[in-house]
């Protein structure tokens, strides 16, 4: 309390920088009472349209085809035969093609070519085992997934299980992969030239966190090595249950892949759902060597454009775009944050999606109370901070003077504009920096940042 009053006492001058008495007033009645556009580096507000055309489709060049996408194959209606419906399902969980643009024709291509894929696997195994090995190598995978299911301890069972010796290099690599896509459970390792099969006990512990269907497609989605793919887990509203597979995914294979959680909305309900999504890292490329071509700097695409936004918060709107546009929030780059309870007017850039396809999302993203205009390719990401400040247009409601004043209430507001022009004001740290609902004194935070007391600024936060 002492260093409280001593505080008071020292900077109460600071209640009193200019001699006018003020009035009362509310302001955020409504989203539309507090308006702010971003001012960009060349000075200009980014709300308005710019006069040149934006993009032309005949001079967009097609984007790669590694480059993930929203779409998703939904085959759960689909029926086969001998129960095969299970594995080609699973087989088109991840995404690494984009389908928005297929005709119908096209999609039953791809559905068809799924189907092919599965029963090339199979083949392959049929090709380069032997009956009675296939039969058997069937029989441990059944072993396996049996115990498992039941809850129980592999005892009993042999715990790996020997193809023999595949002396050809290229056999090797195929009988590797054809049985890590067919039993997605079950690892291989090679010894010399012989192919050992084993259980994979991290599949076992991620159906502890995630559905079976979920561990099963996703150990596929991380043996088929498909870059710029992405996997994703089904919603979760549970946060400690999202953090341990977090938690699980970064410890087992963080030097691989990298996991992020951001909302989609639920249809049924109209409340955002969480999922985790999962993507290859990029690959680090040596120094000395020349990248490949797909890989280098200016192939990626980058796709620049102004979002508007109503009463929404800013990475709940990514979230959302994001969704749309099939790829991850931290693909988006800007320059500053944004309020929730405003109209708000940003520059934005994302990587990997074209102008065409951004222009593509804009009636459903709408419904969301978001709109994108400006839209072009530029050559790079914004930087937090790449902006010359923000304009704010502010309703005040409920006018009401200051008790005992005599003055005309129209005199007192003309005459804080004037103040305001002429003087300007004391930057204010307030809940928009920290938060409400927590005891602690804002402007005692604030004063510790502009003083370039961190170390104080941080313990008034944290206590």
């Amino acid at each position: 309390m002492e260093e409280d009053t001593d505080y008071r006492i020292r900077f109460s001058s600071l209640c009193f920088f200019n001699d006018h008495i003020g009035f009362h007033g509310t302001i955020k009645s409504s989203p539309s009472d507090f308006i702010v556009i971003e001012i960009d580096e060349q000075g200009q507000l980014v709300n308005k349209t710019i006069n040149e055309p934006i993009f032309k489709i005949s001079e967009i060049q097609p984007e790669p085809n590694n480059f993930p996408k929203k779409t998703k194959l939904d085959l759960q209606n689909l029926s086969f035969e001998d129960g095969r419906n299970q594995e080609v399902n699973t087989l088109v969980k991840y995404t690494d093609g984009d389908q928005n643009h297929l005709s119908g024709s096209e999609k039953e291509d791809t559905i068809s070519d799924g189907t092919s894929k599965c029963e090339e696997k199979a083949d392959v195994l049929s090709s380069f085992l032997d009956e009675k090995t296939h039969e058997l190598l069937n029989n441990f995978a059944c072993d396996i997934k049996e115990k498992w299911l039941s809850e129980t301890e592999l005892i009993g069972l042999p715990l790996e299980f020997s193809i023999g010796r595949i002396l050809d290099k290229n056999q090797r690599a195929s009988l590797h992969s054809a049985i890590r896509q067919k039993f997605p459970f079950l690892i291989t390792v090679g010894k010399n030239s012989e192919i050992v099969v084993k259980p994979n006990l991290e599949y076992k512990e991620l159906c502890h966190l995630v559905s079976e269907e979920e561990a099963f497609n996703f150990f596929k989605y991380l043996d088929a090595k498909k870059e710029n793919s992405k996997f994703t887990f089904k919603p979760d509203a549970n946060k400690d249950h999202r953090k341990a597979v977090h938690h699980f995914v970064n410890k087992k294979f963080g030097n691989l892949v990298e996991t992020k959680s951001f909302s989609e909305m639920n249809c049924s309900t109209g409340n955002p759902n969480v999922v985790i999504t999962v993507r290859f890292r990029e690959k680090a490329h040596r120094r000395g060597k020349r990248p490949l071509p797909e890989c280098r700097e200016g192939n990626v695409i980058y796709t620049a454009f102004t979002l508007r936004k109503e009463n929404l918060e800013m990475f709940e709107a990514i979230g959302f775009l994001a969704i749309k546009l099939g790829v991850i929030p931290s693909d988006f780059s800007y320059a500053g944050l944004k309020d929730k309870k405003a109209i708000t007017y940003q520059a934005m850039v994302v990587r990997k999606v074209t102008p065409e396809r951004l222009k593509n999302i804009e009636k459903e993203i709408e419904k969301k109370r978001m709109n994108v205009f400006n839209i072009r390719s530029v050559d790079d990401s914004l930087r937090l901070g790449q902006l010359k400040g923000n304009h704010f247009d502010i309703v005040i409601r409920n006018l009401k003077k200051q008790i005992n004043d005599s003055a005309n209430l129209r005199e007192r507001i003309m005459e804080a504009i004037e103040n305001v022009k002429k003087k300007g004001f004391v930057n204010y740290y307030g809940p928009q920096r920290f938060g409400k609902g927590r005891k602690v004194h804002t402007d005692q935070i604030g004063l510790a940042l502009l003083k370039n007391e961190m170390m104080k600024a941080i313990k008034l936060f944290l206590t």
